[in-house]
């Protein structure tokens, strides 16, 4: 009798422990940073590799397949994301032979020293006046088909980062919709695809161009991920606490109406800029750090969104540098982590280890109740492409709104886990 009760609570406390282990990797995102590279007096790749390495961040996404930089990144740990750009698409698209020989020169030759995790084909190809969304899907399609014949298709995502313009709808989060031009012809096959081939959603958000082009009417606390009194999703009822998760949810949301509701997002670009001109409201060292060190915050403490409240939200901030060639306004040169010299233009954690070792930040008590007004999904998104090229356009997609208070799990990753392992513990003695 004393027997099988122990066997009981041995199989007990087990279920227990795998079902912890589960919520506690639900959800807990990463942090990478986008390196891109228009400037001329950025430090070597090599030295690139030191400055990612010694802040622990493990994921870098590249706007190309730069041979010294991929070299740079071989043995590094670091895992890669490479990117064929837009003025590509048509000729991998056209030949399956030159999907291949892309893939052998910039994938195959420096796997798996060089940790290669994906592939950004184009990027925000909807945007801009050179239309080649006709040739996105296709492009995908022959890269997979590539990287199967290199045995590299379990090891290498293939995706393509969207703007938040290809939203039509975007308020409340809950009717989130693609535009009706792009549901047929491109966002249904290319979802398809994702699914299929087991990757996700690369999408770029960015809450600060939401905040510039409507100020008056959303809360800087609440694209700050500060506290305030939240938005709330009229269909939905979810209570939204930060601008970041509400342009998120609106994606989730457009993905189910196509029937893909189980599709992950992975967030390729986000940042705010530390310096803006006259007219660019909100660009300012303060903010920009705000904005950062909470996003940092919110990625790693397995918090997801109101509406994937598991959801894993890796998360690359852009940018690693402050690039001093790029076209546009002054916030454009100003998105950086880090100066040229490799200091930093403000001191935020960047990592699971740095946000644990730094200090609780002071939060003000939000105050009044959530806003029903409706917010706005808006903003331009920064240059991001290698070759100083005209600026992306405006993005109709961020839900903006009343005031909120920031997001967060009270149990961390490592405090589940802790708790995981006490119990596997028991469970093995007894």
């Amino acid at each position: 009798m004393v027997m099988r009760l122990r066997k009981m609570t041995n199989s007990v406390l087990f279920g227990i422990a795998v079902a912890l282990a589960v919520a506690a990797c639900a959800g807990a995102g990463s942090v990478g940073v986008n390196y891109g590279r228009v400037a001329d007096n950025l430090p070597s790749a090599l030295k690139v590799v030191k400055l990612v390495t010694s802040h622990e961040i493990d994921r870098v996404k590249l706007y190309d397949t730069d041979p010294a930089v991929l070299r740079a990144f071989n043995g590094s740990g670091v895992k890669v994301t490479v990117a064929l750009p837009n003025e590509q698409l048509f000729i991998v698209a056209r030949r399956l032979s030159n999907a291949y020989a892309w893939v052998k020169q910039n994938v195959a030759a420096y796997v798996p020293a060089t940790q290669i995790v994906a592939i950004a084909v184009g990027n925000e190809v909807f945007v801009g006046s050179k239309n080649v969304s006709s040739y996105l899907v296709p492009a995908m399609t022959n890269i997979y088909k590539a990287l199967v014949y290199y045995k590299l298709q379990g090891v290498v995502k293939v995706s393509s980062p969207l703007a938040l313009s290809a939203l039509q709808t975007s308020y409340p989060p809950s009717s989130g919709a693609f535009r009706s031009e792009l549901t047929g012809s491109v966002m249904s096959p290319m979802l398809d695809f994702l699914n299929r081939t087991g990757s996700y959603l690369m999408v770029n958000v960015y809450p600060y161009f939401a905040y510039k082009d409507n100020a008056a009417v959303i809360s800087l606390d609440y694209a700050l991920f500060r506290p305030n009194a939240g938005v709330r999703d009229s269909t939905s009822g979810l209570l939204y606490k930060n601008l970041f998760d509400a342009q998120l949810d609106a994606v989730f949301a457009a993905m189910a109406a196509l029937g893909h509701k189980d599709l992950d997002i992975v967030v390729t670009e986000t940042g705010w800029p530390s310096k803006g001109d006259e007219d660019e409201t909100g660009a300012s060292r303060d903010n920009a750090a705000a904005y950062n060190g909470n996003l940092v915050k919110h990625v790693v403490s397995s918090s997801g969104t109101p509406m994937k409240p598991n959801a894993s939200l890796d998360t690359y901030l852009f940018a690693l540098f402050n690039e001093d060639k790029k076209p546009g306004p002054t916030s454009e040169r100003n998105f950086g982590l880090f100066y040229p010299t490799e200091a930093k233009v403000y001191d935020i954690a960047l990592s699971v280890k740095e946000v644990k070792n730094s200090p609780p930040s002071a939060e003000a008590p939000a105050s009044g109740s959530p806003s029903a007004s409706r917010p706005f999904f808006s903003g331009n998104t920064p240059v991001a492409t290698q070759n100083p090229v005209s600026p992306a356009a405006a993005a109709d997609g961020s839900t903006a709104g009343g005031p909120s208070s920031s997001r967060g799990s009270t149990t961390t990753p490592q405090r589940s886990f802790s708790v995981v392992v006490a119990l596997i513990f028991v469970y093995l003695v007894l």
